[in-house]
């Protein structure tokens, strides 16, 4: 960004990812009908460049064609240009991706697009150099191309985007639903990631190797209904892979958003909220099932830097922080990973030898650095700390015991933090989205349910609050999807009511207070209105209210995030069983047959869907706890409802008073259960039917089975 350039249209916006181009020479503006008037008028193609602000590759487009003078020129005189972060405009993204990819390409951002003035798209990429490099045309050579066939060819523009949104349509039309699928799909979706699991480093596939929550979703429940050892296994090696390799920061907490290579050595160094969120619910989940306490060191060192680094003053958690920062041995030069790479001699310097030599033998750290050289890359010399020994080898390597060894490690990540510190930090998009506080919201909760640490949960709660307080008009039951800078703006998608929605489920599994329940329902009827499709079935993502948007999709890949869709069905089958609803179970086995053909061919397109379809297939457990909530007596029941992995339950507590009355009138089946003589009473029930209530955990545990 150079503040001194005329600001353009972008200046006004509260978008982290638009400001850092509203000093651009590039005319943008931001997606909205003043652009589009202007191309109709002009009769100009709109130029349409979709990244976040936390995007590398975004940032190098930026500084080598949209800072440049020359190309900006080009780009002016021919075309409207408009900008959208893809994290406020998941709806925008949506439609333009999913052209891209029809157009026979791979997605990414920054994705950059070729509209007519009517919006449809006609021709697109992603990441352009400003000259011929990497296989790829220049970005100039591609602009002045593009504008010949505008001027000269017009009927093969008009043609092609006929095809691109005819094909967009189709998508989005109805497909030939089928019957909900059976059990058998679970297991082909188990022996589908099977055949692809690398058995050596974890994760599944080749490089690169993305994080991809939902798999664990899937696999934890699929080893809690069948047993099946292998799913375990899986899910156990990827995770503890994942936590030891250079993907997670083990100076300063957190998960990077990819690995490059096979082994998760080699990161992309941006830090997603959506990732941390997902990945504490995942080892919460394998923390519960295995009680190492690895997993559980790993929980709270993600939980602590999201605390520390990821929280907004009133409670909202930011978004993400950029993968580039300013070198500290050139300032003002950006580097990739800058803040998280250590020369030996850094390393050294900082530690002393001795207690230097033990954490490089630790942590992988070697002379004149352990990152292969690669000329796109800029870790020459440097280190991608990893765990290349666990504390038992170290301890034996330089003679000495455990505990001297992890006392000694501790000691060495506290001082390479506080060197860190002291380097230029990389930059905070402070932006707060409704979907993936939703999720940070439920990761909270679920550490707080396996681990019992109520910072954890006072975190969840206190965010909740801001969606609530910021994002939520409880007059229309309606919510906004981003809070930045005072400013709440845009129309929720579906993926913000059905994370906020988990959310708040989560939460009241967690501290029992009605009023999340309660809310949780009214935001799950607002879902309906807004977004159920009543001729085919399921939710679109968007509301339909805002017509720039080409079509309104459903999404049926659980990729980086889940979709809508999986999320809500879960939530239906959910909040059915916490209300007797009937209907949303209905609902919720609509989605399943919409989705049923990829389903039985592709399972693992979808496995957060799958864990729904898991859900609806099982023998739901209704654990209903009479009591007072600050009872210890019911502490203890609780606890041992959460000792096990059991995911399809439910866990209510009903508190005698205004308590039992509220939730009564979502489930009138709570109204008549009582306290045994007056202690804390557990039912342990299915489909409303109990087992005799008791007041004894262990017999509790015993019913649980």
């Amino acid at each position: 960004m150079q503040p001194h350039r005329k600001p353009n249209h972008l200046i006004n916006e509260k978008s982290p990812y638009l400001q850092q181009h509203a000093h651009n020479p590039v005319d943008w503006h931001p997606w909205g009908e003043e652009a589009f008037a202007r191309a109709r008028k002009e009769g100009k193609p709109i130029f349409l460049s979709v990244g976040y602000s936390t995007c590398h590759w975004c940032h190098v487009m930026e500084k080598e064609s949209f800072e440049n003078d020359s190309i900006a020129a080009l780009m002016n005189e021919h075309f409207i240009c408009v900008k959208v972060d893809r994290e406020e405009r998941p709806d925008v993204d949506k439609v333009y991706m999913t052209s891209l990819q029809a157009m026979g390409q791979s997605g990414g951002w920054p994705m950059s697009m070729f509209l007519t003035p009517d919006l449809k798209p006609f021709y697109g990429g992603t990441y352009f150099p400003p000259d011929s490099r990497y296989g790829k045309a220049g970005f100039p050579d591609v602009l002045r191309r593009i504008h010949v066939i505008w001027e000269t060819e017009r009927p093969k523009v008009d043609e092609a985007a006929l095809g691109i949104t005819g094909f967009l349509h189709e998508v989005a039309g109805p497909r030939g639903a089928g019957p909900v699928p059976g059990p058998d799909v679970l297991e082909r979706c188990h022996d589908q990631f099977a055949r692809t699991f690398d058995s050596t480093n974890g994760g599944f596939g080749g490089a690169p190797k993305f994080p991809r929550p939902a798999v664990f979703s899937f696999l934890l429940r699929y080893f809690a209904r069948s047993g099946n050892p292998n799913a375990l296994k899986m899910a156990e090696e990827t995770l503890r892979a994942m936590a030891s390799g250079g993907i997670y920061d083990h100076i300063g907490g957190g998960f990077h958003r990819y690995a490059v290579d096979g082994g998760w050595r080699v990161p992309h160094f941006e830090k997603m909220l959506y990732d941390q969120a997902q990945l504490v619910s995942a080892f919460s989940d394998i923390y519960q099932i295995s009680k190492d306490e690895f997993f559980a060191s790993v929980i709270e060192h993600v939980l602590e830097y999201v605390l520390r680094d990821m929280t907004a003053p009133g409670g909202g958690f930011y978004s993400a922080v950029d993968a580039d920062s300013p070198k500290p041995e050139t300032p003002g030069v950006q580097g990739e990973g800058a803040l998280y790479l250590f020369s030996k001699k850094e390393v050294l310097d900082i530690l002393g030898n001795e207690l230097g030599e033990i954490f490089s033998y630790a942590y992988g750290i070697e002379q004149p650095g352990n990152v292969p050289i690669d000329p796109q890359r800029e870790f020459t010399g440097k280190n991608i700390l990893y765990r290349a020994h666990n504390v038992e080898q170290t301890a034996r390597r330089f003679n000495s015991s455990e505990e001297v060894i992890i006392a000694q490690l501790t000691d060495g990540r506290e001082k390479l933090y506080g060197a860190r510190l002291s380097r230029p930090q990389p930059y905070l998009d402070d932006k707060v989205l409704t979907s993936w506080n939703g999720l940070m919201c439920s990761a909270c909760a679920r550490a707080f349910q396996v681990m019992g640490n109520p910072r954890h949960l006072k975190a969840g709660e206190r965010s909740a609050r801001f969606i609530l307080a910021h994002l939520f008009d409880p007059a229309t039951q309606h919510l906004r999807r981003r809070y930045r800078d005072g400013e709440a703006k845009f129309d929720g998608n579906l993926d913000d009511y059905a994370f906020f929605t988990q959310a708040l489920i989560d939460l009241y599994e967690s501290n029992f207070e009605v009023s999340w329940l309660e809310r949780a329902v009214e935001l799950m009827r607002s879902c309906i209105q807004l977004f159920w499709d009543d001729a085919n079935g399921g939710f679109f993502e968007s509301t339909g209210k805002d017509e720039s948007i080409l079509v309104r999709l459903k999404e049926q890949y659980d990729g980086a995030e889940p979709t809508g869709n999986s999320v809500a069905a879960m939530n239906l089958l959910r909040l059915s069983e916490m209300t007797g609803n009937t209907e949303w179970r209905s609902r919720a086995e609509q989605i399943f047959s919409l989705v049923s053909p990829m389903m039985e061919k592709q399972p693992v397109v979808m496995p957060q869907m799958i864990a729904a379809l898991d859900f609806s297939l099982g023998r739901t457990k209704q654990v209903i706890i009479v009591s007072r909530r600050d009872d210890p007596a019911s502490a203890l029941l609780v606890q041992e409802v959460r000792r096990k992995f059991i995911p399809n339950k439910i866990l209510l507590l009903v508190e005698p008073g205004e308590g039992q009355t509220r939730l009564s009138t979502l489930l009138p089946f709570v109204a008549s259960l009582t306290m045994v003589d007056g202690k804390a009473t557990a039912y342990v029930c299915q489909n409303y039917a109990c087992h005799l209530p008791t007041s004894d955990p262990k017999a509790v545990a015993e019913m649980l089975g």
